[in-house]
């Protein structure tokens, strides 16, 4: 009897063992994973600023406070004017960046990446995994997902996946830029002829919308729409195209037949290509308007 109850005693005391040894191990675990978290969070500081976060925490008590401070101050405005430079070279200014470790062993780092921020008016955020050997210092991109926030991604969409297929965050940092800049191109010429031609122009979907609307307000029935959009392949090359549409009644046919609804796109287009954008819907303008001093 007593020889039976030691050995279940035994075999009691083996699986409190194993319990313990695997929440040993997991505690190991938990407090690994504090740590590689901690390095994410891990910010390099050039010599000024970490002299200063010394003081702070109180590891370093040479020198006056006073001078410490103003050495951080320093670093800070230096740091700031960086960014700026940075932003105004690339256009692009990042809101956030956080960093999640996945897996980090003797020779393998992959983390989970979260980008954010903006380009004129064109917020995006970009997430993606990024792998690194240790030993080679090789970087690979996998899992990329593009989103943005864009009222019409009609000619995006295309070229988004492509990016999002061959995971070049490059290709897509750069033809952002340009399509940001092409966009930003069409709003100041629309706003600039709304501003200037005010009883002519109009501009319905606002001023970043893709369609200008030219009216004279003595021919209500006669309508010219100057449509711009900003065409994006999948392999990243922007073009603006520019088209004009006509709805002219016969009487406004009559009075201007230079601009019957058969010949107008055309004669727009080569407008377009003798003169160039500004110019072309300038004159249109102007013909529409019925005065050079409008």
């Amino acid at each position: 009897m007593e020889e039976k109850m030691s050995e279940e005693n035994s075999e009691e005391v083996k699986v409190l063992e194993a319990q313990i040894q695997r929440l040993q191990a997991e505690v190991a675990m938990l407090q690994q994973q504090q740590q590689d978290n901690h390095k994410d969070m891990t910010i390099h500081f050039r010599d000024k600023c970490k002299d200063a976060l010394l003081y702070i925490c109180g590891k370093r008590h040479n020198g006056r406070k006073e001078e410490v401070l103003s050495k951080l101050k320093e670093e800070v405005d230096e740091l700031e004017e960086d960014l700026q430079r940075q932003t105004k070279m690339n256009g692009i200014s990042l809101n956030s960046c956080t960093t999640k470790t996945l897996q980090s062993s003797g020779s393998k780092l992959v983390q989970q990446l979260c980008v954010s921020g903006h380009c004129s008016e064109l917020v995006f955020q970009v997430e993606f995994q990024l792998s690194e050997n240790k030993e080679s210092h090789e970087r690979m991109i996998s899992g990329l997902n593009v989103v943005m926030d864009f009222s019409d991604l009609q000619n995006f969409s295309s070229f988004l996946s492509g990016v999002e297929e061959s995971k070049d965050l490059l290709l897509f940092f750069r033809t952002l830029r340009a399509f940001s800049d092409r966009c930003d191109d069409r709003r100041r010429t629309f706003q600039h002829f709304q501003e200037k031609y005010p009883s002519v122009v109009s501009l319905p979907g606002g001023c970043r919308s893709e369609v200008m609307t030219l009216h004279h307000p003595e021919l209500p029935g006669c309508v010219l729409l100057v449509h711009w959009s900003v065409e994006v392949s999948r392999e990243g090359d922007v073009t603006p195209k520019i088209d004009l549409l006509t709805k002219i009644p016969e009487r406004a046919r009559q009075m201007f037949p230079s601009l019957a609804a058969g010949g107008a796109a055309e004669a727009f287009q080569s407008l377009l290509r003798i003169l160039g954008p500004e110019a072309a819907v300038e004159s249109i303008i102007r013909a529409v308007s019925l005065s050079q001093d409008t």
